[in-house]
């Protein structure tokens, strides 16, 4: 009797291991949204980007693939269905086939723009047949220098629009991934000037204030040496947004013919903000 009790224990067991074996792939397949159709490389589930920033996004992507094969799809999301931004991304790429079966040369731009500071999340997947023209270093610094800075003051598509062209770029070996090592080092603002702007606030502050204890004694009608306006606008030409130095394609059709069947390896880097 114990033994036949035991064996229906260990039935019973293996059916409900093998049932939520099930559940738990079935849910992590369906973390993922599935491959669009129509096939687009501009895939915005945030609804972040308007109809003509989309519009102008997927044109060039498309001229992209048609004049060099490879690929690069944009994914914005809302949640990462509690994966990391790594898998996710690369996920995206597997599942969709971003890139060519036998070049494996597609990229995934991934961008979760919700949540608070430290929760946006941005990541860029790069497949196998890149990873040599775009290492994992490089990936982290577009992101860092090309996407974040734009995506911090709710430029989205600017920072998309930089990043695409460099990693175009870098894919058709215009320049080496050290040589935008190099020209993104050389913009990098050292500490010290960074604190200029407080010091130019600081100035202006006394100037305004002299001048109002000038008029004042005096019973002068004029105004401030240097106005409240002019100072902001200086300060804004100061933080003004990035542009980016690259140059995008000009050449193929605006309709996107389907993905190929590329994979991902694990190449590529991300950030938050």
């Amino acid at each position: 009797m114990s033994k036949l009790f035991r064996l229906k224990y260990l039935c019973v067991r293996s059916i409900l291991f093998i049932l939520v074996f099930f559940k738990i792939f079935f849910l992590y397949a369906q973390e993922v949204p599935d491959r669009p159709n129509p096939p687009r490389l501009v895939n915005d589930f945030s609804g972040i980007l308007s109809v003509d920033e989309k519009n102008t996004l997927e044109q060039k992507l498309v001229r992209f693939n048609d004049s060099t094969s490879n690929q690069i799809a944009i994914v914005i999301v809302n949640d990462l269905g509690g994966l990391d931004k790594a898998d996710y991304a690369i996920q995206i790429g597997q599942k969709w086939g971003i890139g060519q079966k036998d070049k494996n040369n597609g990229i995934v731009i991934l961008v979760k723009p919700i949540g608070d500071k430290g929760e946006r999340k941005a990541f860029i997947a790069v497949g196998y047949g890149l990873e040599s023209v775009i290492p994992d270093a490089i990936a982290k610094r577009i992101v860092e220098n090309e996407m974040i800075p734009h995506f911090a003051k709710g430029e989205y598509y600017h920072g998309l629009d930089a990043a695409t062209s460099v990693l175009m770029s870098l894919a058709n070996k215009e320049f080496s991934s050290d040589q935008y090592a190099k020209r993104t080092k050389a913009k990098e603002t050292p500490w010290f000037f960074k604190l200029i702007p407080l010091f130019v606030i600081f100035f202006i502050f006394l100037l305004m204030k002299a001048s109002a204890r000038r008029r004042t004694t005096i019973g002068s009608n004029g105004s401030s040496i240097l106005p409240f306006w002019a100072a902001l606008f200086f300060m804004n030409s100061m933080g003004g947004g990035r542009r980016s130095d690259f140059n995008d394609f000009s050449s193929g059709s605006n309709d996107f013919g389907g993905f190929g069947g590329g994979d991902f390896g694990g190449g590529g880097a991300g950030g938050s903000w």
